[in-house]
């Protein structure tokens, strides 16, 4: 999951320098290369999470369905109007041929409302599950680099006691060598001692 939120953001760092570089126009507005914007979203939508890409492709589904759906009533309500011309010099059955194909519209009306309402309270639902998962790998971000600041922290304490214990032995080993005197050699410990204090 790390190295899909590592592909994201560094795109959408691409895209935020392509929108820097762009021509400034007026004073909120800029003017970028069509094909570099193209190309970067391009690459940002196959590097989201598969539940994403599966809420868009339902949502293009649901427009494919709504439309299939609304030609197939306008075929019935044509080929009902059709019917009731074909009769219409018969005035016994015109009435009846009328009422069945108000009846028929209705139907596939109503059918049709239900259609469109499961396809959306379907998209609604897979938008927000894409959502609360897109919230979750932006906290997971938030702790790993937490993680990340607090290791380095303690490195650099424990390197900082390092470099002041060797400077410490290399005064010991310089006042060793030249003969200094045990109360020169304390002095210059404590002085080494409070120059290394972390602040």
């Amino acid at each position: 999951m790390n190295s899909q939120q590592d592909v994201i953001y560094g795109i959408m760092n691409e895209l935020e320098e392509a929108l820097e570089r762009g021509m400034p126009l007026l004073t909120n507005f800029s003017i970028v290369k069509k094909d570099v914007v193209v190309n970067i979203l391009d690459r940002l939508y196959d590097a989201l999470p598969d539940e994403i890409k599966e809420a868009r492709a339902l949502l293009r589904r649901r427009d494919e369905f709504q439309y299939e759906a609304q030609q197939k009533a306008e075929k019935i309500i044509t080929d009902a109007q059709a019917e009731a011309n074909r009769i219409l010099s018969e005035s016994d059955l015109l009435r009846a041929m009328q009422k069945e194909a108000d009846k028929v519209r209705d139907q596939v009306i109503s059918e049709c409302e239900e259609i469109k309402r499961k396809a959306l309270d379907e998209a609604s639902s897979m938008r927000n599950q894409a959502i609360d998962e897109s919230l979750r790998i932006k906290d997971s971000a938030s702790v790993y680099a937490e993680q990340i600041l607090a290791g380095l922290e303690q490195n650099i304490n424990h390197v900082h006691e390092v470099i002041k214990e060797n400077q410490i032995l290399l005064e010991k080993k310089r006042a060793e060598e030249d003969g200094m005197s045990v109360g020169t050699y304390a002095n210059q410990e404590s002085r080494y001692a409070q120059d290394f204090q972390m602040h």
